[in-house]
């Protein structure tokens, strides 16, 4: 087993999430049973899965360990498949030039809002200030969706969203079809989720 440190925090956290990974990694023998070295040991020696879900799926089926603690176990056990490169990361999700030109106008929109936090994940560019207020996906067909902190009664062009993979926070969502979309009223719904941030 390689026994080198690796960085199992993903970039681009805010210090209230920098402090919720630490604890969730300071408190997982207590919760557990287990130290993270064994967790690791376990999973790379028994874990049949190769794909980073699936890997999840089996640690809750097999041990009942949830979704935050597979992370912080995996973020260890296969480095090479987590957050620590938000470059690669970013690469690697935003492939389709379309939806690449959303997601720079919405990074224009959020630029100068005072304390902002950049969060490259697998699966989404998050926003954060003290808590996540933002996060943006792609979508087949060089559409993205944007998941903001409002409430869906804020404006007619937001929806519930359903099963997205980012932080509950985000009480809303919203498809953005061109560059066009992120609008004045688009920029006041980010500088109003910020704002509650």
């Amino acid at each position: 087993m390689d026994n080198k440190p690796h960085n199992s925090t993903p970039q681009g956290l805010t210090e209230q999430q920098q402090k919720w990974f630490a604890s969730v990694r300071a408190n997982l023998e207590r919760e557990t049973g287990k130290t993270l070295e064994q967790w690791v040991e376990i999973v790379r020696r028994d874990c049949p899965e190769t794909k980073p879900r699936a890997r999840t799926d089996w640690l809750k089926a097999t041990y009942g360990i949830g979704v935050n603690r597979a992370a912080t176990i995996f973020s260890v056990a296969y480095p090479e498949t987590g957050w620590d490169d938000a470059d690669a990361l970013r690469k690697a999700l935003w492939t389709d030039p379309a939806s690449t030109a959303i997601l720079k106008a919405v990074e224009a929109a959020v630029a100068d809002l005072d304390g902002l936090v950049t969060g490259q994940r697998k699966g989404f560019t998050a926003w954060s200030r003290k808590s996540q207020f933002a996060a943006l996906k792609p979508l087949k067909g060089g559409q993205a969706v944007l998941g903001l902190a409002v409430i869906p009664d804020v404006s007619p062009r937001l929806q519930e969203p359903k099963n997205e993979g980012w932080s509950e926070r985000l009480k809303t969502k919203l498809t953005l079809a061109s560059p066009a979309d992120v609008d004045d009223e688009l920029k006041t719904l980010l500088k109003v989720a910020w704002e509650r941030s």
